[in-house]
């Protein structure tokens, strides 16, 4: 049997190597839900309200390791300090969500007919396990973990082998709050990690969040091992600008959720629909977004590989006759020439059906499509297969009301780039940007890691007062 192969684990930010972690063969998967089912006996068995003090000090722990966590973030994954403060403190809502389950998560009790009660109470599934991108080392186990956790079972983590560092540190801080060992563990590898953890008879539940190839693969595999799944895939995000909308608030927005992260999440802008008369604010838009700097305002992306994809699109693009506003191809970084850097792109007057305005690009680039209607732009938005995000701009609450409500997508933001629900409102998206049902955070959260249990009750009277043979 080959010995597991070493992943050598790069910063986007120069290339230089800073660490290594060993792929987890189906061995090694084995012995970790092996353990894993150890650990989950005990804990399963602990009150959920003890259970959620383990989070309480969970939380506290990332709190007080705030900087060090964010750049330890920044590093294997590329983005800012600043950044990587911002997901942590998002991942830490749902922390905060979960330690109240023991409100959220009880039962319920009813006189369902004359002497007849009926009561629930969620259960546990047993061993499950969240298979992470690198876009979100900390945020995105965070949507998974937390919850799972409260509900009482024990959890297996396969992050993704660009980012594999934070994870392992969050496991570390879980242990420090007083998680028994076995119930929380990261597995590290590639696509055949995955596969071990997709065939295992031990894992009971698989969550996933990456592009939607894989996503579709995995909720299919795990559903053909008779797991529950729930996979979120890829994206092509709209921001449709209406001519009311407020200028200084709309170019910030657009912005940021272009340049944030470089791009590189399923929340960011990639399509902007102008509808009417909006040409002084996309040339706003184009100079705001030419003033962001890679390495400075703006992170790297996540490898060499991303950065060629992200380029030949751009060269695509153009060549299928997109006007380049800007340009961000060939940036450097002074000081970081090993780094894997785009810089903010724009691409204008594009036809609805090139590549660059159907297909996931996950990068830093903005591609501007025009429409003479809202209709027209809605349209637009709903004739692609995703259906993760739209927002629009403006200071009509009837264009608002109604792109809302025509839109088919699963979250939608009004004068709001990056339109994230806040915890108790679920995160999750449509169409081909889910598979499996529900929502990843939220009440969603809680029951996919868990199961309902349903107890209907009828107790005879006892004729003489009291128990029979009592006196």
């Amino acid at each position: 049997m080959p010995a597991p192969a070493a992943i050598p684990v790069s910063s986007p930010w120069d290339g230089t190597v800073i660490g290594e972690v060993m792929a987890a063969d189906a061995a090694t998967v084995d012995r970790a839900v092996v353990t894993a089912q150890a650990g989950f006996q005990a804990w399963s068995r602990i009150p959920v309200k003890d259970r959620a003090q383990v989070l309480f000090r969970f939380k506290a722990l990332v709190e007080r390791d705030l900087k060090g966590l964010a750049a330890l973030i920044a590093r294997e994954n590329g983005k800012t300090e600043a950044e990587a403060e911002a997901e942590l403190r998002k991942g830490v809502e749902v922390v905060e969500y979960a330690t109240a389950l023991p409100h959220l998560g009880a039962g319920e009790f009813l006189e369902v007919s004359s002497g007849v009660d009926g009561w629930s109470r969620r259960l546990p599934l047993g061993v499950v396990a969240g298979i992470t991108p690198f876009n979100f080392p900390a945020m995105v186990p965070m949507w998974m973990f937390p919850i799972a956790l409260a509900c009482g079972n024990a959890f297996i983590l396969k992050p993704s082998e660009q980012v594999p560092l934070t994870p392992v540190r969050l496991g570390e801080l879980l242990a420090e709050a007083g998680l028994p060992a076995g119930v929380f563990s990261v597995v590290q590898g590639d696509r055949e990690t995955v596969g071990h953890l997709l065939d295992h008879p031990g894992v009971e539940a698989v969550a996933f969040v990456g592009s939607t190839p894989v996503a579709r693969e995995v909720q299919r595999r795990a559903a053909l091992a008779g797991k529950r799944a729930l996979a979120l895939g890829g994206a092509k995000n709209h921001l449709v600008i209406l001519p009311d909308a407020e200028p200084d608030l709309t170019v910030a927005n657009v912005v940021a959720s272009v340049t944030g992260c470089a791009g590189q999440r399923c929340m960011a802008a990639s399509v902007l629909v102008a509808v009417g008369a909006c040409e002084p604010l996309l040339d706003r838009i184009v100079a705001e977004a030419g003033k962001v700097r890679p390495g400075i305002e703006m992170g790297a992306v996540i490898s060499g590989t991303a950065k060629a994809r992200i380029e030949a699109a751009i060269a695509r693009a153009a060549a299928e006759g997109a006007a380049v506003r800007l340009d961000g191809r060939g940036a450097v970084v002074p000081g970081k020439a090993g780094g894997w850097y785009v810089g903010p792109t724009v691409l204008d007057r594009v036809k609805p059906e090139a590549d660059c305005a159907t297909e996931e690009i996950f990068g830093p680039v903005l591609t501007i499509l025009r429409a003479a209607t809202l209709d027209e732009a809605i349209g637009l938005v709903n004739r692609l297969p995703f259906g993760n995000a739209a927002s629009i701009y403006t200071r009509s609450g009837g264009a608002a009301h109604r792109f809302a409500a025509g839109v088919n997508v699963g979250m939608v933001g009004v004068n709001l780039g990056v339109p994230v629900p806040r915890e108790p409102f679920s995160f999750g998206g449509w169409n081909q940007s889910r598979f499996g049902a529900g929502d990843i955070t939220g009440g969603d959260g809680i029951r996919f890691w868990s199961k309902l249990k349903k107890v209907t009750q009828r107790w005879p009277e006892d004729p003489g007062g009291g128990l029979p043979g009592w006196h």
